[in-house]
This record gives C-alpha cells, structure tokens and sequence, in this order.
C-alpha cells in the first residue's frame, strides 16, 4: 500500500541561479490547464494503485505559492476531490517568502495544510541577490509571522551553504538568525553546481568565485553543532527537528518505500517500478487528453538495485540501516552481502556498525557521497 504522494507545480515568477529543477516561468503558460491534467493523473493513478489513506503529501516546486488564490483553491479542492487523507496525514506546501497572502494562508489551512516549508536559502540580503533569490531577510519574518497567526506550528525552512562569496562567520550569523524563529524543523543543504544553470556557466567561464571544500566543511560542522546545541535533533544528512517533527515526507524516500509522483517531470515508485513523467508542460498534458499517464521512463526496480538503494539512501537516516530490517525485507543480510564495502568504511572510520544498526559516523556525514557510491553495482544476487 502507498502512503505518500508528491505533486509537482513547475511554475515560478523567477528562476535562481543555481536551479535545475523542471520549472518555468509562470508568464503567459497555461497554468489552469495544468492544474486540470494533474487532477486528470491524480484520477487515472489512483484507479490503478489503491491507498486507504496516505501519511504525507508533499506540494514542491518550482514555486506552489506563486499559484494566485483561486488557482491555489482550484489545486488543493483537486488534491481533496481525489487523494485519500485526513487531518492525521501530513500535508506539506513549499513556499516562497514573501508569497504568501493572508488569502493564501486561509486557504491552505482551510484545506487541511499543516506543514510549511520556506526557501529561505540565506538571511543575507547580498547574497540572496547574489543567487537570484527574489525574496529579501524582512519577507522571511513577514512570512512566518504571518503564517503563525493564521495557526501553522509546523514550519520549516530551507537553508544553504558554501554559496559563492559566502564566508564561515556569514553562515554563522545566518543560522544564528533562523534558530532564533524557534521553528521545529530546518533543513541545511550545501550549493550543488547543477549543469545548465546560470551558476553553471559562470562557473565553466571561471566566473564564479565559492568558498572551497574546507570552507564547507566548516559550514556542515557549525550546522551540525549549532542545531544540537538548540535541542534539534540530526535525523538525516540534511535535517534537523524537534523530537516528532521529522519530515514524514522525506523519510518515505529514505526509507526506500513507494510513493506517488503526480505533475509535470514528477517521479513516482510504484508497484516495485521507477517512473518519470514528461517534463515539458505539452508533453506532459497531451497524453493525460487521452486518458494515458503521461510517463517518460519506467523501469523496473530488480531486487540487487533495491537493496543497493536501501543501503545508499537508509544510510541518509542518522540512525542508518537495521540489519534484521533489510534481511527481513529482501532474504538478504546486508554485513554478508556487502562485507568488503563494509569492512573497508569501517576501517577508513566513515561508517560504524552499533545495536544491530549501519551508521554513518560524523566524519561519514561529511564525505556521505563518498559511502553512498561504494554501494552502487556491488549486489549480485
């Protein structure tokens, strides 16, 4: 059965310099007509794949605010008119600082929104220019003020590091500054150059001056020491909550459960298979014009790549990857199977086996991408 569902709404009114994500810019595109084939996809997937309630929708973009209000309303009625849940699921919408209407507000929570998550990226005003942020620090305070009055206590929000020109004591007082919201989850993600961005070809140009491998690890550290010093616990990589305020959303894909993809380039996993959807806004709406999912790539998952994906993604999870867990769920016991990889991680200290449990060490989170590869190709049964 799946429990979770992603809905993918590419618009945005300005693109940043470092996103790679499928998105457009909202000016003259066929914005209701989108709205209405993803209502169409959410229709024909659902009557092909039950779920009696699901545990976390997640609304993501591009930018799902840049939505005006009676688009927001037209999409979340359509979420309501076709997806199983209840005011125990957890129901998260991206947003953009500075978006966000009272209107808005309303009608998220009216429609049983509970949890919001803002790009925030920086709460230096320079460097949010600097990247092609349109949002400025004062929208920031403006936002979740406004969003606490409304009622929404889960907020969270999204921070990054090792940008270009950006020095350790800038990062410092930026996380200073979000952990004085006293919010209940915070995500902290370092600057990936994606290619064709704008940051990119800057990048290949020589144009494009970043704060270098020590820099940002110094920046991961301070991230790590500061959200512990303000109770918030690391349960992933990335992300930091209070106790209960983990993202139920994001641990669907950490622990390598299925999940719904709906929208434009969206990517789901179901029935044991992989798939992507069209990217391009016709490409994706014609197909669905004639009752067809509109899937690009689908694949399905064999049992050695499942179990090279629970390790690289469960691994993600500060508390790893249960060892009875994975042999129960694939007749497999991964310290046999992955016995070289793992014996050389733990002699090079990047991960430690504890309690039953497969774990990154510290030194481990910080060369993550490095552990992850080790497991690709390597299961052979």
């Amino acid at each position: 059965m799946i429990h979770a569902a992603y809905i993918h709404i590419p618009f945005c009114h300005h693109i940043c310099h470092y996103c790679d994500f499928n998105k457009v810019l909202m000016n003259r595109q066929p914005v209701e007509e989108y709205l209405a084939s993803l209502e169409t996809e959410m229709k024909i997937t659902l009557q092909e794949y039950k779920s009696n309630k699901l545990q976390s929708i997640f609304v993501g973009g591009g930018t799902p605010t840049a939505l005006n209000e009676k688009q927001l309303e037209f999409l979340v009625t359509a979420i309501q008119r076709n997806l199983p849940y209840d005011q125990t699921t957890e129901y998260t919408f991206e947003a953009n600082p500075g978006d966000l209407s009272i209107e808005k507000l309303k009608i998220l929570k009216d429609a049983g929104v509970n949890r919001l998550s803002f790009g925030v990226q920086s709460f230096n005003d320079d460097l949010l220019k600097a990247i092609g942020r349109s949002h400025r620090a004062a929208d920031v305070y403006q936002s979740i003020e406004s969003a606490q009055a409304i009622g929404f206590k889960n907020i969270s929000i999204d921070l990054i590091y090792s940008l270009p020109g950006q020095t350790v004591e800038d990062f410092k007082a930026t996380l200073k500054t979000a952990l004085g919201f006293g919010l209940v989850h915070y995500s902290g993600y370092s600057l990936i150059i994606e290619p064709k961005t704008v940051f990119y070809n800057l990048m290949n140009r020589g144009k494009l001056r970043l704060p270098g491998e020590e820099a940002e690890a110094e920046m991961y550290e301070v991230l790590m020491e500061q959200m512990e010093l303000h109770g918030l616990n690391q349960y992933e990589i990335s992300n930091f909550a209070l106790q209960g305020y983990e993202s139920r959303h994001n641990l669907t894909y950490w622990k390598n459960e299925e999940y719904f993809g709906f929208g434009a380039g969206a990517h789901s996993y179901v029935g044991g298979r992989r798939r992507s959807n069209f990217g391009p806004l016709k490409k994706y709406m014609e197909p669905i014009k004639n009752g067809e999912l509109p899937v690009l790539d689908d694949h399905e998952v064999t049992l050695p790549e499942k179990m090279e994906e629970e390790m690289f993604l469960g691994l993600r999870k500060t508390d790893g990857v249960g060892i009875r867990h994975f042999t129960d769920k694939f007749g497999y016991n991964p310290s046999e199977l992955f016995r070289k990889e793992l014996s050389d991680l733990t002699a090079r200290k990047l991960i430690e086996i504890h309690n039953g449990r497969i774990m990154l060490t510290k030194n481990g989170r910080l060369l993550g991408n490095e552990v992850f590869q080790s497991f690709l190709g390597v299961s052979n049964h």
